[in-house]
């Protein structure tokens, strides 16, 4: 969730045309990871959503809203507007999900259509989280394409947020895990590697490959591969090329701070990157994890370009749009109008 200068958006004083970055990438794309509410559940809007998007290139998006308010404490003179603007705490706010599925309803019919609504709304260490997702489906059956952005191990924001750790392995999320396997419903989960002071090796993976490893039928999407602010580790791009080896139901999104670390470093697209993707772009898609910002989505996008071009045709469009369409399409109005998979008994699969 960028909040700060991107370093490849440095102007270069010898070349013209400057602004051209604002009109987005020149490849068809989907937003796969935008935040349409900020850290105080404020929003521009669905029109001014449509807006940005034409304006940046952009086909269709992938959006939600914040789990987490940001506190305005009353010690604090100045209303904070980010959840590291100052010391105060978050906690869990569940308006979000309502906020989104109204800004989206509020918009015309083929204008939704451009939309892929994430659920996000809920507490991941409260084992009654699962009756807030049921409820919001109940609610807007014809909304929501998935559950996500769940935040969980993050940086500083774990540390701000009241109450329990979050973690990817926590039982609580597990009833919400089965019923996304019930009725093959994307989650989207924000679950750093490592901590911030642990650089040598990844702390909290296991927590993540646990929960891939206990829900085979679910579909998981690793948000920016597990990096956030200062959070890094030796061979990242092993870990992510055997992660997706070895776990068929995990996806991955390059958004964030992942793409300027290690995928694409100075502007200069890794050779080992470049690999990992031609080798698992059906399963790779683009995101600019904006927390509304809406200007800001053609620089955003427009800096994949470098990477891009380098692609071949078939894995640049699978990582430009086709894996996004294929994740979160088709899947409104699942929960209501699909009865819940079920798994064989146990008896006449040993016969």
């Amino acid at each position: 969730m960028p909040h700060e200068q991107i370093a490849t958006w440095k102007r270069e004083p010898g070349k013209p045309g400057s602004l051209a970055r604002l009109a987005g990438s020149k490849y068809r794309l989907i937003d796969a990871h935008l935040h349409v509410i900020n850290f105080v559940q404020e929003t521009p809007g669905g029109a001014a959503l449509i807006e940005a998007l034409d304006r940046a290139n952009i086909d269709k998006a992938v959006i939600f809203g914040l789990p987490v308010s940001k506190l305005w404490a009353e010690y604090d003179r100045e209303p904070p507007d980010y959840y590291l603007a100052n010391d105060s705490p978050c906690y869990y706010y569940g308006y979000t999900d309502v906020t989104v599925a109204e800004m989206v309803r509020a918009l015309p019919t083929e204008q939704q259509a451009r939309l892929y609504p994430l659920m996000c709304g809920f507490n991941p260490v409260d084992r009654y989280a699962i009756r807030h997702v049921e409820r919001l489906y109940a609610q807007y059956p014809d909304v929501w394409s998935g559950i996500g952005e769940i935040l969980l191990r993050h940086d500083d924001l774990t540390a701000f947020t009241y109450g329990e750790n979050a973690r990817m392995n926590h039982r609580a999320l597990y009833p919400i895990y089965e019923f996304a396997g019930q009725y093959d419903l994307p989650v989207l989960v924000h679950q750093n590697v490592t901590s911030v002071t642990k650089s040598d090796h990844p702390v909290y993976l296991h927590e993540l490959e646990e929960a891939v490893r206990e829900f085979p039928r679910t579909r998981f999407i690793f948000a920016h591969c597990g990096m956030s602010r200062r959070v890094n580790v030796p061979f990242y791009y092993q870990m992510v090329a055997r992660l997706l080896d070895q776990y068929p139901n995990l996806c991955v999104d390059y958004s964030w701070i992942v793409y300027d670390v290690v995928i694409c470093p100075d502007g200069q697209p890794s050779p080992d990157w470049l690999a990992l993707t031609e080798r698992y772009s059906e399963r790779i898609c683009l995101g600019s994890d904006l927390v509304t910002k809406f200007e800001r989505l053609g620089p955003e996008l427009q800096r994949y370009d470098v990477f891009l071009d380098q692609l071949s045709e078939t894995a640049r469009a699978n990582v430009c749009w086709q894996t996004a369409e294929h994740i979160y399409s088709g899947n409104k109005g699942k929960v209501q109008n699909m009865p819940p998979r079920t798994v064989p008994a146990w008896e006449p699969v040993a016969a």
